[in-house]
């Protein structure tokens, strides 16, 4: 019995049907596939799985030599009980696209680290920026290593390997056929009285060698804080979402004495306030022997200091503060419609407190007034930071 015109048709419809639905399970898998770099239809070999090697980043010009100092720019520094060297040669691990180079996110192993020193975490930045990280290692300062805890008159080294790791994140579905070029994220779980500083990455479910990373004693440390996303893997792509961050001291300033080592920060739900597993190296060290002096402070400035031009119509220059106050600026209480002059040194301006709207400066009346909006260029001073490396002027 020859089939009819509407069997054949519905026929034809339902392997256009299943053609597609195969055709879109292939795409969704091909997706999933480049997003994090797991081969699901065929395998690369493991140095077919890393992406070329990035631009790295480099000045315009070489570096001067600079005056003779104690420790400043000697790629090192003394924290008190721990010397921290910067190391910037890396070895690939995993990539989270391999498709485009262009796209995603890699993390690096280093390498080269110094006789004695340890690693304290890997480093990751994306793939679009010019290759410019650096991570920190360190070792115990041997003269200062016998600090000993008062409640356990025990003594405490610096440094200590981890005593497990955590599994936090990784990019395979848990199939076991399926692991070549996926990525592994592992928190060290550090000893008692200890802090993990960063993270490590693999490319196998196996736990890495306790003797990869080194844990630092709670005391050296400082609370840290994620700074900007560097990745964010939504449900689309996995399970379980994901955020890469990178890392900054929660304290700072002035007087905030994190030091910030490099490393990354993961997890899977991270709530904003939350404090991190990890945490970022203490300066302890009250000397401050890695700042510049006076010579290499002059030298820096007049090799990297700003050059600024004014338009030949400006009308309003820059003066210095003192000069403001000298010439006319007054001080306003709330409540009262009279200013009151300011000494010139402002010893008599309010100190302390908040900014509560209690107190303001304001311009003095009259001809005065535009005498003093104008400023005063041969007055001018510029405030530079030498922990910022910033400049400021006043207007």
């Amino acid at each position: 019995m020859m089939p009819t015109i509407l069997e054949i048709i519905v026929v034809v419809v339902v392997i256009i049907i299943i053609t597609k639905s195969f055709r879109l399970q292939s795409l969704l898998l091909r997706s999933k596939q480049e997003m994090f770099g797991c081969q699901r239809f065929y395998r690369k070999r493991t140095d077919q799985l890393a992406p070329s090697e990035p631009q790295t980043f480099s000045l315009p010009a070489p570096l001067p030599p600079w005056p003779q100092g104690q420790g400043f720019a000697l790629g090192k520094i003394n924290l008190g009980e721990l010397e921290a060297v910067k190391v910037s040669r890396f070895k690939f691990i995993w990539s989270n696209n391999t498709q485009d180079d262009k796209k995603g996110v890699t993390f690096y192993k280093h390498i080269g680290i110094p006789d004695g020193f340890y690693s304290l975490g890997y480093y990751c930045q994306s793939n679009d920026q010019p290759f410019r990280g650096f991570v920190l290692v360190a070792r115990e300062i041997p003269f200062k290593s016998e600090s000993t805890h008062i409640s356990t008159g025990i003594a405490s080294p610096a440094l200590r390997e981890p005593v497990d790791y955590t599994l936090v994140w990784s990019s395979n579905d848990g199939s076991e056929e399926r692991l070549q070029g996926c990525g592994f994220f592992w928190l060290p779980q550090p000893p008692e009285g200890y802090k993990s500083i960063g993270y490590l990455v693999t490319r196998s479910p196996k736990k890495p060698k306790l003797d990869k990373v080194r844990c630092v004693r709670a005391d050296l440390t400082e609370r840290c804080e994620n700074y900007q996303v560097i990745l964010n893997v939504g449900t689309r792509f996995s399970e379980f979402p994901f955020q890469v961050w990178s890392t900054r001291p929660s304290h700072q300033g002035m007087l905030g004495r994190g030091v910030s080592v490099g490393t990354f920060s993961c997890n899977s739900c991270w709530v904003p306030g939350q404090e991190l597993p990890i945490a970022c190296l203490k300066n302890l060290d009250p000397t401050l022997h890695a700042m510049p002096n006076c010579d290499q402070i002059h030298a820096l400035i007049k090799h990297y200091g700003p050059t600024v031009f004014f338009h030949p119509d400006e009308i309003y220059m820059p003066s210095s503060v003192s000069w403001f106050f000298e010439n006319g600026a007054l001080l306003f209480r709330k409540g009262d419609s009279v200013g009151q002059s300011i000494d010139v040194d402002g010893s008599n301006l309010p100190s302390g407190g908040r900014n509560d709207g209690e107190f303001w400066i304001d311009l003095p009346s009259g001809d005065r007034k535009n005498s003093v909006k104008s400023g005063n260029l041969g007055s001018a001073k510029t405030l530079r930071t030498c922990e910022a490396s910033s400049w400021w002027d006043f207007h």
